[in-house]
């Protein structure tokens, strides 16, 4: 049997255990390239599947694995815990659930690492609440480098028009000409283009780098980071042979990345690079850990509290980002 891809529940009191439940009723979970299976909790997934009305039946399965057979469908389940389902609120995660949250990613990591899983799908979790729990990382991909051995990786958003790479990721606008380097975006570059090789199947990618100054600085007007930080490390990139270009002014590049005459562009802050990604692909973005030894997307949004509960969640994100894994672990 080909090594399946691991979901990640993500927060029990937020969309994250819907959208597995919804993707799997509306059969986005089947003919899949790769066996599918849920790190989470089986008592929440069947308060999920509750919501959307549907008849859940447990039936045990080797190596500890469970399967649901949710309205009809089959869904396989790793149990990492045992919470509380019923008493848990929407939007308000404790440390248990933050103790949880993180263990599901750890195990989903372990399985990767140990070769046997091909990936890990991610579903969002709550930052304050693993860290309530002794956790001290940001987010799942400060937890997922750690884990990994990994000191640097980079943060890719991605659709079918357009994939974006940061070089720095949530800070303040005014703190991004401070945090720049010539190393950072050099390494950034570097991490892009073998993820682009090894990952996407790309023999040569083209990228494109972003400028961080209007009009690319303008030849020093506006700023001198292009000359000083950007195009040197752009001219070290290219003479590693990795075919990389600019840096050019953001409000012209999205244009041309857009319509497919680069596979990538690097980007200097987060929002440089998300406000047109969101633009085109606000339903169905995927985020995408590159620089890890193992294949890691996620659904691009948050734990959607407001809406939790009500099965109104759209599983887009999530349906393209198993598509995205399993387009990368396929070429590996």
């Amino acid at each position: 049997m080909d090594k399946p891809l691991i979901m990640t529940m993500g927060d029990p009191t937020g969309v994250g255990p819907e959208l597995l439940v919804k993707a799997l009723l509306e059969g986005e979970l089947e003919n899949r390239a790769r066996p599918l299976q849920v790190v989470g909790d089986v008592g929440v997934l069947r308060r999920a599947a509750r919501v959307f009305a549907a008849e859940v039946r447990a039936e045990p399965e080797t190596g500890g694995l469970q399967r649901l057979l949710i309205g009809g469908r089959s869904l396989v389940v790793r149990p990492v815990s045992s919470l509380p389902a019923d008493s848990l609120v929407y939007g308000r995660p404790d440390a248990t659930a933050g103790r949880a949250m993180a263990a599901y990613v750890e195990a989903a990591a372990q399985a990767c690492l140990t070769g046997e899983a091909a990936g890990m799908v991610t579903c969002p979790i709550n930052k304050a609440a693993i860290n309530a729990a002794g956790i001290r990382f940001p987010g799942h991909t400060e937890l997922l480098a750690e884990r990994c051995g990994v000191e640097k990786v980079v943060m890719m958003l991605a659709g079918t028009r357009l994939r974006v790479c940061l070089v720095t990721t949530h800070l303040a606008y005014r703190d991004v000409p401070g945090v720049l380097s010539g190393a950072e975006i050099l390494a950034t570059i570097r991490i892009v283009d073998h993820a682009f090789r090894e990952q996407f199947g790309l023999k040569t990618p083209r990228l494109a780098v972003a400028a961080l100054n209007p009009h690319a600085g303008e030849e020093g007007l506006f700023g001198d980071e292009e000359e000083r930080l950007i195009l040197p490390a752009i001219v070290q990139a290219r003479d590693r042979g990795i075919d990389v270009r600019g840096p050019f002014p953001s409000d012209t590049l999205f244009h041309f990345a857009a319509r497919g005459d680069y596979d990538a562009v690097i980007c200097m802050y987060h929002d440089q690079g998300l406000i047109p990604l969101k633009l085109l692909h606000f339903d169905d973005a995927v985020n995408v850990t590159l620089g890890l030894p193992i294949v890691r997307t996620s659904v691009d949004h948050g734990t959607a509290y407001d809406i939790a509960g009500t099965g109104t969640a759209s599983t887009a994100s999530l349906a393209a980002a198993i598509g995205m894994a399993e387009q990368m672990s396929n070429n590996l």
